[in-house]
């Protein structure tokens, strides 16, 4: 096969690629930020501590993260056909690798936010916020850095699903490997698609950390902050009081 026959192919297949790992992450955080907060106010000694809610929520959670993928591929394809009105594609493909992404990324949500220190979730707590403010204004924020790098490895991980998702019928580079590296054993296409993949799993990470030291550079900037103008309160001198 020839690059001029290749190229197109290529195209296609990393625009689908792009399209399943770009919406399965957007379904992936918008369901899993949520369930990663409630894992973790849950918890014994938890804002919302409830021992059964966070047990029975973390059975979910652990069950959607032991499936084999290929395997749930397969037993989603009837909800999958009823979501979205087909099971094949890349808009098929989305389904189960959402589902795939979710209890996985709300796992490290809620690694992300138990590194969060107690002590600014106490003092919230102290000036009369409620729940929501110390989810709002001190949880997601102090652990912004963290779950943009918990964005960055389920990234990473949905390509290497959706390399799986198109061996059997999702579209994308998996899909272009298999059916034509494989199966008619062009060869130099498959190395092309594994050489594609990894440029794309590396600039994700590039990118990703990039976000990440950003971020920390300027939380730890404001930290310093807050830490000189406590001492500046601190070291004020008292006022002096005239003798009588």
């Amino acid at each position: 096969m020839s690059w001029n026959d290749m190229q197109p192919l290529l195209s296609d297949a990393t625009l689908d690629t792009l399209f399943m790992v770009w919406w399965s992450t957007f379904y992936a955080v918008l369901v899993g930020i949520p369930v990663g907060v409630l894992l973790h106010l849950t918890v014994r000694g938890g804002l919302l501590q409830n021992v059964v809610v966070n047990k029975a929520l973390g059975a979910i959670v652990n069950i959607g993260r032991s499936f084999p993928f290929l395997i749930l591929i397969v037993v989603l394809i009837p909800f999958t056909r009823l979501v979205v009105g087909v099971s094949i594609g890349p808009t098929g493909a989305v389904v189960p690798l959402a589902i795939a992404a979710i209890p996985f990324f709300a796992r490290l949500v809620e690694a992300a936010l138990r590194e969060v220190d107690h002590g600014l979730v106490e003092a919230a707590q102290a000036m009369g916020g409620g729940t929501w403010t110390v989810i709002f204004k001190v949880l997601l924020p102090q652990a912004l850095p963290a779950l943009v790098a918990a964005i960055t490895t389920t990234v990473i991980t949905l390509i290497g699903y959706s390399a799986i998702a198109g061996a059997v019928g999702g579209g994308g580079l998996g899909n272009l490997a298999y059916t034509y590296g494989y199966q008619q054993y062009e060869t130099s296409l498959m190395i092309i698609t594994v050489v594609e993949l990894i440029v794309i799993v590396t600039v994700a990470q590039l990118l990703g950390d990039l976000v990440v030291r950003r971020l920390a550079r300027r939380g730890a900037h404001a930290s310093s902050l807050r830490v000189g103008l406590r001492r500046v309160r601190t070291e004020e001198p008292a006022p002096v009081t005239e003798a009588a």
